[in-house]
């Protein structure tokens, strides 16, 4: 993590960056202004920064990427948080998604399975001015101690639905999860009903690095 000055240069490449987002059909006005917010540069290295706010992922190392701002805003649009939303992240990767969790309100828990990453992100986002609570472990089986959430956001690519992150959903909490082969993955939104029934809805195709674990992919 290198920090940097946030400057009106800055400032106009995300108000670039917003209407690019914005142009590929994201709607919500929260969101957007979170993805303006966030000064994304801060996580490149200087020689970098022209790529901070171009609509792409980018590697962080540990065969992972700082996930792509449209990719971010279309799953932060699908969990409609609501302020005061407890949220459970699964691969807090750079933190780039939870920053946009906590701009819009809510109570940030995320789990990272890489340990480099983990120690990186949780002192970098608190230095940036951003709380969330941290855990290294696998986020293929949630976190049950803080259960159950009102929302669930997987940044990763599973085989299938980890049974564990449903049972750890409120009733009428939904989680959002990218499910598929290791090339592509469809968008799921699953929405717990009453008597643990569940409401699918399916969206676009994504490409996200593998989530690793017991009810992931196996290293």
């Amino acid at each position: 993590m290198f920090k940097m000055e946030d400057s009106y240069r800055h400032k106009g490449m995300r108000r670039q960056l917003v209407k690019v987002v914005r142009s590929k059909g994201i709607k919500d006005e929260r969101v957007l202004d979170a993805i303006g917010k966030i000064p994304r540069h801060f996580f490149f290295e200087n020689a970098l920064v022209e790529h901070a706010y171009e609509d792409k992922a980018f590697p962080i190392g540990e065969g992972q990427t700082i996930s792509q701002p449209y990719t971010v805003a279309f799953q932060s649009e699908l969990l409609h948080v609501k302020p005061g939303d407890k949220v459970l992240e699964i691969g807090t990767g750079s933190g780039y998604q939870a920053i946009v969790l906590l701009e819009l309100g809510a109570e940030v828990y995320t789990i990272e399975y890489q340990k480099k990453l983990y120690e990186r992100t949780r002192f970098a986002l608190p230095d940036m001015g951003y709380q969330a609570h941290f855990f290294h472990g696998d986020g293929s089986l949630g976190l049950p101690k803080f259960a159950p959430y009102d929302k669930i956001i997987v940044t990763a690519g599973a085989p299938t639905v980890p049974d564990a992150l449903i049972d750890q959903l409120k009733v009428n909490g939904c989680l959002v999860i990218p499910v598929g082969n290791a090339k592509t993955q469809q968008m799921l939104r699953l929405t717990r009903l009453e008597g643990n029934k569940l409401r699918k809805e399916v969206f676009h195709d994504f490409k996200f690095v593998p989530l690793l674990g017991n009810d992931g992919w196996k290293k």
